[in-house]
């Protein structure tokens, strides 16, 4: 089998869910996950007919079981809170019903908790929903930042996070040395492999993607836009413009980052691989009904490209190649566009206005020049 290694079972989970997915490109998901047609169709109807357990290699333990007692739910319950202890009443409810062990209410769950000394609301188990604006569509925006340095036995690591708006599927969650370019892209260019591309993607102003609010490119945002993704940025200050993620972060230190220190990065990777697993396809998320990232979640039908396309700008465009230090010049008028795009040829593209452009990057505004205000 092409799935590799003890994460081999939520592999299989994961692609086995995109490809049922309405108007999924199964052809497409076998050459992102690697594997074969024939292997892929299998597990498909295996799923289809057993659930997760038509997954498994010599199994066919049932998905579901029997009505349960009181004792019994009461008993799955305590268990699930223990293994997350984060959780509240309505997650719990809502595992033990995935599990087929009863349809006990939120209340009762809540109940059970309390008759059995838990405290609830201490690690973030408890509090209540609140409403947040949706993109309409799985990859429409992700939302990518890092989760501040977390200190390792010795070292610092640097969680690397991207979210999709939509879903809230956790895209990347990557045990990162530090927060560079080169260690960013690598990251995404896997997660693009496997996902395909977003739409557009949102950061905050700091580096890598932007440098604290005096510009908004950088060399990373150049080279997305360069494959075809829109960027854009958080307003200064505002970090609730990045309100999934900051959302995601207080999840992740509540769930996965609790208890000593990791010994290394690799120790590190590996719980965050385990624990989004479970983000992504066990744990229910309030803001969507209940449901798991994954149960909303599709993957997009835009291929990352190994090769950079070429892009044809519009007719009527006045093209400019930017130089050193971000110097060019349009009717004889000299003034400077963003230093990350030296080397690069840029559109000035007339508005309403005379004199007023506005400056494209391949599909991205990057800026409007008022050329009544530069001096000749």
């Amino acid at each position: 089998m092409p799935f590799e290694d003890t994460s081999a079972m939520k592999q299989k989970l994961e692609f086995v869910r995109l490809a049922s997915a309405p108007g999924a490109n199964v052809s497409a998901l076998c050459r992102r996950f690697g594997i074969g047609r024939t292997v892929a169709h299998k597990l498909i109807a295996r799923y289809r007919t057993e659930g997760e357990a038509g997954l498994l290699e010599r199994s066919r333990q049932p998905l579901s079981s029997p009505r349960r007692s009181a004792w019994e739910v009461e008993a799955a319950a305590l268990s699930v809170r223990a293994a997350h202890p984060a959780w509240g009443g309505r997650k719990i409810a809502r595992v033990l019903a995935r599990q087929g062990i009863g349809c006990p209410s939120p209340s009762t769950v809540t109940g059970i908790l309390r008759r059995n000394g838990v405290e609830l609301g201490a690690l973030g188990g408890g509090a209540k929903p609140f409403i947040r604006f949706e993109h309409e569509a799985p990859n429409d925006l992700w939302q990518m930042d890092f989760k501040g340095h977390v200190p390792l036995r010795a070292g610092r690591l640097h969680p690397l996070t991207v979210l999709d708006d939509h879903s809230r599927f956790s895209i990347v969650l990557s045990a990162c040395s530090d927060q560079t370019t080169e260690t960013v892209k690598t990251r995404l260019i896997t997660a693009f492999r496997r996902y395909g591309l977003p739409f557009r993607i949102a950061t905050d102003n700091g580096p890598p993607w932007g440098d604290g609010g005096r510009n908004d490119f950088t060399l990373l945002g150049v080279w997305l836009i360069e494959i075809g993704i829109a960027i854009g940025h958080s307003r200064p200050y505002h970090p609730q413009t990045l309100g999934k993620e900051e959302r995601f972060h207080r999840t992740l230190k509540a769930e996965a980052l609790q208890g000593p220190p990791f010994e290394n990065l690799a120790a590190a990777q590996r719980a965050f691989d385990r624990w989004r697993h479970i983000y992504n396809a066990e744990r229910p998320h309030e803001a969507i009904d209940g449901a798991v990232p994954l149960d909303r979640y599709r993957s997009s039908p835009r291929d990352f490209r190994e090769t950079q396309q070429p892009f044809d700008y519009a007719p009527g465009d006045h093209i400019r190649k930017i130089q050193q230090k971000g110097a060019t010049s349009l009717f004889g008028r000299h003034f400077k566009i963003c230093n990350a795009f030296a080397g690069r040829a840029v559109a000035f593209r007339a508005t309403d206005k005379d004199g007023v452009f506005n400056v494209f990057f391949r599909h991205q505004k990057i800026q409007t020049i008022d050329l009544n205000l530069v001096e000749r």
